[in-house]
């Protein structure tokens, strides 16, 4: 461990107050008047040893953060304290040692923290909320420059819906420069909320820049990697820079790690200081102290040697010949991380691994009789028409003591599938079939006994230019698995089918969509099939348009035969009203029309689990194929490139199709799916 973090590690202590505290949440203590009236996100209720309650808004994607009223004789009635994470740049492709992604940039004014911003008031009203996208990995192909280069993360920002910037109302991250790929210099690209690192050659290049905002002086990042003269086996590309170091060149001599990303920051923002943070991911040290650790730089690629270690905070590593992956590693949802860099091995150049998405939270006090008292601990907590909610937008462990006797009912959705990618072995004017979402079960079980029971949050299939399924969600005990999404065929030679899954994968040209290994919805909401719910994908048309992936409410829709359309995602379903706290957006947003047959609630919020649309991949503008209701991606569109969009985080919904009306065809990615989701509830 370096000085710096040697120095750094007794102020992240104090983060938010810091100290001891029970480790389950109890009510009593803090003020006694009433709090922000507030909706927006997923809640965390929470008492903090300081004596203080607070509520925690946390948004793993886009929406709002709407005040009714002020808090009423607590604090000064308009304190917010944030966290502004944007998403991570993609690491660098097609060379055999690129450069780490950048971490997004970190904001937050949480007092105590080493870069503290000033105190943020509110009013009454409308704010929104923006949570970057993480960036594509380079993928080439070398040794063309155009599509090496890791793209840019996108900006997060919290603000009133009115203000524009430059305003100092406006809280704006600049997402994470793109790692260096296989080009003759350092780009624009690479400089972002934290630096892209360089590659490594035999002349000196210089890292991606880290962003500066005059109306917010704080450092939120730092530089990438650079590349060193000394070009010295085994070679590996600069790191991405992290929130609270620099991206380490590759550098022998170097006092940093070589080719690591720069690590993140701590902030325990979304729970006690005595528990495992609900959000982020492990840092240095051990138990809830080592939790909520966000925006670390994404590790360079090796030649010759295993890829080295991005930052923790979320930074992923980078590939290695063949050890363990040609391939960047992606950085994992709602982190901010960078991707992972480059290597060259059997199978030629690898791509760059994309960027974590970013986060957003907002905090304020509450009054001491606006908390329940939970009976468990673990995920973010809220409290709802005398139900506790445990919610899991990460992976974690739900713990009962021996007093807990109670059934609990559960929702658990796996990942979302990949959107269908394209690489130049496929056809001309191809296009990838929409990811199928990940399976969605409902149920109850009871809990009479101590109890650590692990959960295990799917992640969404990785977006490239093939084919790769959501990952399974888990309750270990008793085992409950919603399996990931199946994900969309891809234009490669041979064309491929959508894969089986939760959901199944739409088809790609003229191929059959992925089966669903989960049971069809059963037309109305009542108890949980063996293996949950879900669809089978769309079948894609021989003129190069893609299926739609399957839903968790309705099969994925075929690209009509003869058409210039793809088709769209299927429809997800709305989660159990037990978990509809008003003051929580968790979900997307779904219909709101009149009910429909399948008996759904259309209040247009709490949808999860809708299958990515299929991309359209004739010549000149098409219409984008839509992904199904509860944060499908829509499929690609237009020329080169044109990924398919992003299931939503934390949804499991499958990602769109890509788009290559070209000839040859070029290397473009299918869309990410949706991370999964798993909710605990019990009387309060």
């Amino acid at each position: 461990m370096n000085d710096f973090n040697v120095k750094l590690k007794p102020l992240l202590s104090l983060l938010s107050g810091g100290g001891g505290g029970s480790g389950l949440i109890t009510g009593g203590g803090g003020a006694s008047g009433t709090g922000m009236q507030a909706t927006g996100g997923s809640i965390s209720d929470y008492s903090h040893p300081n004596g203080s309650n607070y509520r925690a808004h946390i948004f793993t994607s886009s929406g709002t953060f709407v005040v009714s009223a002020l808090s009423q004789g607590i604090d000064s009635g308009d304190k917010i304290e944030y966290l502004v994470v944007a998403g991570g740049g993609g690491g660098g492709g097609a060379n055999s040692q690129s450069g780490g992604g950048g971490a997004g940039g970190f904001r937050t004014n949480l007092t105590g923290h080493p870069v503290k911003a000033a105190d943020y008031t509110v009013a009454a009203g409308t704010y929104t909320v923006t949570v970057g996208a993480g960036g594509l990995g380079g993928v080439g192909p070398a040794p063309t420059a155009p599509g090496s280069i890791g793209s840019q993360g996108g900006n997060s920002e919290f603000h009133p819906t009115a203000v524009v910037y430059p305003n100092t109302a406006m809280i704006r991250s600049v997402g994470g420069g793109g790692g260096q790929g296989y080009s003759a210099a350092p780009v624009p690209g690479m400089n972002g909320g934290s630096g892209g690192g360089s590659i490594n050659t035999s002349i000196t290049y210089a890292g991606g820049t880290a962003a500066t905002d005059p109306n917010h002086p704080q450092i939120a990042g730092y530089a990438g990697g650079g590349s060193e003269p000394t070009y010295v086996s085994p070679y590996a590309g600069g790191g991405g820079g992290g929130a609270g170091r620099v991206g380490a060149p590759d550098l022998p001599s170097t006092p940093l790690t070589r080719s690591t990303g720069g690590y993140g920051l701590q902030a325990l923002i979304a729970g006690p200081p005595a528990t495992p943070q609900p959000i982020g991911t492990p840092g240095p040290g051990s138990g809830a102290a080592a939790t909520g650790y966000f925006a670390g730089g994404g590790g360079g690629g090796s030649y010759g040697a295993e890829g080295a270690a991005g930052g923790y905070g979320g930074g992923a590593d980078g590939g290695g010949t063949n050890i363990p992956s040609i391939n960047g590693a992606s950085a994992a949802s709602s982190t901010g991380g960078g991707g992972g860099g480059s290597a060259y091995g059997v199978g030629g150049y690898g791509m760059g691994g994309s960027g974590g998405s970013g986060i957003v939270v907002v905090r304020y006090q509450i009054g001491s009789g606006e908390i329940g008292s939970a009976k468990a601990s673990g995920g973010a907590i809220s409290f709802y028409n005398s139900k506790t909610i445990h919610t899991f937008t990460s992976s974690g462990t739900f713990t009962t003591p021996g007093s807990f006797n109670e059934t609990v009912e559960y929702v658990a959705i796996g990942g979302g599938g990949s959107g269908g990618g394209v690489n130049p072995g496929g056809y001309y004017n191809d296009a990838g079939g929409g990811g199928g979402a990940g399976a969605y079960e409902t149920g109850t079980f009871s809990i009479s006994t101590p109890s650590s029971i692990t959960i295990t949050v799917g992640g969404g299939g990785a977006g490239t230019t093939g084919q790769n399924n959501g990952s399974n969600s888990v309750i270990s005990s008793p085992t409950i698995t919603a399996p990931g999404g199946g994900a969309g065929g891809a234009g490669n030679s041979p064309d491929l089918g959508g894969n089986n899954g939760g959901s199944g994968g739409g088809g790609t040209r003229g191929y059959v969509g992925g089966n669903s290994t989960s049971d069809p919805f059963p037309g109305t909401i009542g108890a949980t099939p063996t293996n949950g719910w879900g669809h089978a994908g769309g079948t894609g048309n021989p003129s190069q348009h893609g299926g739609g992936g399957g839903g968790a409410g309705a099969v994925g829709s075929p690209s009509p035969p003869g058409s210039s359309l793809s088709g769209p995602g299927g429809a997800g379903i709305q989660l159990p009203s037990t978990f509809r706290n008003p003051n929580s957006d968790v979900g997307a947003p779904g219909p709101t029309s009149a009910p429909t047959p399948n008996g759904f609630d259309t209040s247009g919020k709490y949808w999860v689990a809708g299958g990515g649309g299929g991309g359209t991949s004739s010549p000149g503008p098409q219409l984008a194929s839509t992904g199904g209701a509860g944060g499908g991606g829509a499929g690609g569109t237009g020329p080169h490139p044109a990924p398919g969009g992003a299931g939503v985080v934390n949804t499991g919904s499958g990602g769109g199709g890509t788009s290559n009306p070209g000839s040859p065809s070029l290397n473009d990615v299918g869309g990410h799916g949706g991370s999964g989701l798993i909710l605990i509830a019990y009387p309060t």
